[in-house]
C-alpha cells in the first residue's frame, strides 16, 4: 500500500491500482485505517516499537520466544502468538543454526589417566562455584584459526573464564581456568571442574593447577556432546548468534567481537532458556537449583 501512496501523485490512484491489481475498496479501507486507526492497531504499533528495540538490542538474534520473555520483563503483558504475528509481518527473525555444522576437535592422550566422571550428565548446582564446565572450540578468521577456551558456571550460566589463542594447547585452557579462579570465590574442596578427556585437560600442568586450588577434576567421554552438554550449548549459541553472522580479517578482530559478546551481552543481558522458562543469567535468585540441560537437536 505504501507503494500506491508513493506513485499516486504521479500517475493517479486508479491507474496504479489497476497495474498492481489491488481492489479500490482494499486501498481506501487501508487509507481510512491509517487516518483513524483502531485501538488494536494503535496497540500493535506501540508493541512493534518495543519488539524492534528488543530485536535490535539482541543483535537481531532473538526469535519470538525471547522477545516475548523480554517484553514480560519490561512489564508488557501480551500473548506470544501476537508477538509471533507482528514479527512475521515485519520480517523480524532470530538467529538459527546453519545446516552442516559439526563440532568436535578433541584430541586424547592415550597415555594419560583421565579423571572419573563426577557429573554423569547431571548439570545441576545448588550455588555458584560448585560446578564449572569447560571446553575449547575453533573459530575461522582471515588470518587463520582462532581457538577459544571457556569455563561456564552451571548455576548461573555465566562464562566465568575464557581465553583465545592461535593454538589449542594446555596454556590456552589453563588461561581460561586462571581467569575463572581470579574472578570468582573458589573454596577449597567445593568446586568440580568438568571437561572432556582432551590432552589439554589431562596434562600434568593442568591437573596440578586444579589440585593447587582444591578443585575436583571430572571428565566425560571423548566425542560425546551429551557428556559436556552445558558447554556444547554455549558454543552452539556463540556460533549461531555471532560467529556464523560475522567474518573477521584478523584474530584480534575476532577476539574483540568475542569479548563484546561474552562480557557485554551474554553474561549481562542475554536471556537463557531453561526447562522452567527463560532466565537472565545475572539474576538467578540465591538458593534456586538449575535444571539439567541437553543440547538442542
Amino acid at each position: 500500500m505504501t507503494l500506491v501512496t508513493e506513485l499516486r501523485d504521479r500517475f493517479g490512484v486508479e491507474p496504479v491500482l489497476r497495474v498492481l491489481q489491488i481492489a479500490p475498496s482494499t486501498y481506501y479501507g487501508w487509507v481510512a485505517r491509517e487516518a483513524a486507526p483502531g485501538v488494536r492497531e494503535v496497540e500493535d504499533r506501540g508493541l512493534l516499537t518495543e519488539i524492534v528495540d528488543i530485536h535490535d538490542r539482541s543483535g537481531q538474534t532473538y526469535g519470538s520466544p525471547r522477545v516475548h520473555a523480554t517484553l514480560q520483563r519490561r512489564g508488557i503483558r501480551v500473548g506470544r502468538k501476537r508477538v509471533e504475528r507482528l514479527m512475521r509481518e515485519h520480517d523480524l527473525v532470530g538467529a538459527f543454526l546453519r545446516q552442516g555444522w559439526r563440532g568436535g576437535s578433541t584430541k586424547q592422550n592415550p597415555k594419560a589417566d583421565p579423571a572419573p566422571d563426577l557429573v554423569n550428565r547431571d548439570f545441576t548446582a545448588g550455588a555458584p562455584n560448585r560446578l564449572w564446565v569447560a571446553d575449547a572450540t575453533r573459530i575461522v578468521t582471515g588470518q587463520g584459526v582462532l581457538w577459544l577456551a571457556a569455563v561456564r558456571d552451571a548455576f548461573s550460566n555465566r562464562i566465568v573464564g575464557w581465553k583465545t589463542s592461535d593454538r589449542c594447547n594446555t596454556d590456552l585452557v589453563l588461561g581460561a581456568l586462571e581467569y575463572g579462579i581470579w574472578s570468582r570465590d573458589v573454596r577449597d574442596g567445593q568446586l568440580i571442574h568438568h571437561s572432556d578427556r582432551g590432552s589439554t585437560y589431562t596434562s600434568i600442568k593442568f591437573s596440578e593447577r586444579l589440585a593447587d586450588n582444591g578443585i575436583l577434576p571430572s571428565m566425560g567421554s571423548v566425542g560425546d556432546s551429551y557428556d559436556n552438554a552445558l558447554m556444547e550449548n554455549f558454543f552452539s549459541t556463540l556460533k549461531i548468534e555471532l560467529v556464523y553472522r560475522s567474518s573477521w580479517r584478523t584474530r584480534d578482530d575476532a577476539e574483540n567481537a568475542i569479548f563484546a559478546y561474552i562480557d557485554g551481552w551474554y553474561n549481562r543481558e542475554r536471556i537463557q532458556k531453561d526447562l522452567g522458562g527463560y532466565l537472565r543469567t545475572s539474576t538467578r535468585p540465591a538458593g534456586t537449583q538449575r535444571t539439567s540441560i541437553h543440547p538442542t537437536p
